[in-house]
């Protein structure tokens, strides 16, 4: 199993310098992987915000060998030609490290839907994913990519230069008994539990993922929780998890500079 840090860009990591330091840390002290959230807004007492794809940029120009990327780009209030330009370029600075977390976003925490005027119907967002992923599919493949859906329009557009990578992986957030998100989540490379409870869960969804060949599950955790169970349910990274409303600076680096629980 690969350990990961799964970092919220908030209050002391809003500021971007901090958390290439960071990431430069976990590279050194052997982390395999450094996540970031992508969000805009947080419920008080977050107070400041930093944009993920402008750090993430930093993170890859700042390591070497680290998996990076945004853990979970909600796509639905993102454009999706923009984020094939954007996840093109970054892997490419990244020398192909970069994986792409998805998501359909929620209005729960941080009002991120309701405040920006975005979609607020989980079917319409749905709708919205499955055609980004489509989009972006067909523009990391180097061929022109002709669309016309519902909600998104590509007229015959090339988007070069490709990615390092043959295909960025995706890794599909989802409630683990959430069967249409699981379906969607076969289609790609990976799967990132919401909100999981018990290792059990875990097994159930991967099962009825089914995927047949190479295939990550990510599961998030906090520091002194027992990973075993999860392995053995599926897992394949193990990415810790910090307490979004009590980001200590000085704890998070002391844990990063311990390096991965094994």
């Amino acid at each position: 199993m690969k350990h990961g840090v799964w970092l919220p860009l908030f209050d002391p990591f809003a500021d971007p310098l901090v958390a290439v330091r960071l990431a430069a840390e976990a590279e050194e002290a052997g982390w395999d992987g450094f996540f970031v959230w992508d969000h805009l807004h947080w419920n008080a007492p977050v107070q400041q915000t930093a944009d993920p794809w402008i750090t993430l940029a930093a993170i890859a120009a700042g390591t070497e060998r680290l998996r990076i990327g945004p853990m979970v780009t909600p796509l639905p209030r993102r454009r999706p030609a923009k984020v094939a330009r954007e996840t093109a370029t970054l892997d490419r600075l990244s020398g192909g490290r970069l994986t792409l977390g998805v998501g359909l976003g929620g209005d729960r925490y941080g009002g991120e839907l309701t405040r920006f005027g975005e979609q607020t119907d989980d079917r319409l967002r749905g709708q919205m994913l499955d055609e980004a992923l489509d989009i972006l599919t067909a523009a990391w493949s180097g061929d022109p990519v002709r669309h016309r859906g519902a909600h998104y329009v590509v007229d015959d557009v090339t988007f070069r230069p490709p990615p390092v990578q043959p295909t960025v992986p995706v890794w599909v957030a989802a409630y683990p008994g959430s069967r249409k998100p699981l379906r969607r989540a076969a289609r790609f490379q990976g799967f990132f539990p919401i909100n999981l409870a018990h290792p059990d869960q875990l097994a159930e969804a991967v099962a009825a993922i089914g995927a047949p060949g190479p295939f990550d599950v990510a599961v998030a955790l906090s520091r002194g929780q027992d990973p075993r169970r999860y392995r053995d349910a599926g897992a394949t990274w193990l990415l810790t998890d910090f307490d979004q409303e009590a980001l200590d600076l000085a704890h998070i680096r002391a844990v990063v500079r311990a390096g991965p629980c094994q």
